[in-house]
């Protein structure tokens, strides 16, 4: 009985990540504070298309309790998770000196610290079964920085040293621990942008596209999966040569 945890499924990157993953798994849990009934359309197209459960989890990723909470139900229901894709984020477009402290807290906690919040109540169930995946969607604004997203990146920047750190602490353990750089991908955080401008990230990007939720599914599909039993604390871009 496999499992996976994936937060921020409710849209992009996280829904693709699901279906996905409802491919492979016996089932798949998902997170999302969304409260418009997305989560729960997603774990129904799961019930309908696949034979893997599905139980969806709405809450605050950035709240300890809540995320331990669904851990540990998961657990006691015969589901601890193998499998962990940190996937939830937002982000803030704007001159730094316009940022207010709430709105660098709030980037910040849904950004990095639900990831703490996630790997803290996975790992102990990971360490006792001594095999685990953990897979943190950062970007490659965490790498290079981008202009007008100063704490976005600050964050993905976090998340990246983070994976490094972590995956070295938990390798005796038989436990990978890598995150995947995203590029411009077309989801509804980058729409945001405008036409004009995402005209202009694709013609950027050397492959000359904009990137698919379904590209990084597929990058945490391969992550998660035995074929990469050797690859760990590894930030994988997965950006169209956009940064090199």
């Amino acid at each position: 009985m496999k499992t996976a945890l994936i937060t921020g499924a409710s849209r992009g990157i996280g829904e693709a990540t699901a279906y996905q993953l409802a491919k492979e798994y016996d089932c798949v849990a998902i997170m999302s504070r969304n409260t418009d009934g997305k989560l729960n359309a997603v774990a129904n197209q799961i019930h309908t298309t696949t034979n893997c459960e599905c139980i969806p989890f709405t809450g605050d990723v950035s709240d300890f309790a809540f995320v331990e909470d669904c851990v540990r139900s998961l657990a006691t229901s015969g589901h601890p998770v193998d499998t962990l894709v940190n996937n939830a984020g937002i982000s803030l477009v704007g001159l730094f000196q316009d940022m207010t402290p709430e709105e660098f807290d709030c980037i910040l906690r849904i950004n990095v610290t639900s990831v703490y919040n996630t790997c803290h109540a996975v790992i102990p169930d990971m360490v006792r079964n001594q095999r685990g995946r953990i897979l943190n969607i950062s970007s490659v604004w965490g790498l290079v920085g981008a202009s007008c997203e100063v704490a976005y990146s600050a964050c993905k920047g976090g998340v990246n040293a983070f994976t490094r750190a972590l995956a070295k602490e938990l390798a005796p353990s038989n436990i990978q621990v890598n995150a995947i750089a995203c590029g411009v991908i077309d989801t509804d955080m980058v729409r945001v942008l405008g036409e004009e401008t995402l005209r202009e990230l694709a013609e950027q990007t050397p492959l000359g596209r904009l990137g698919r939720p379904e590209d990084i599914a597929a990058a945490v599909s391969y992550l998660a999966s035995d074929k990469a039993s050797f690859i760990t604390g590894q930030v994988l871009a997965v950006d169209g040569a956009f940064v090199l």
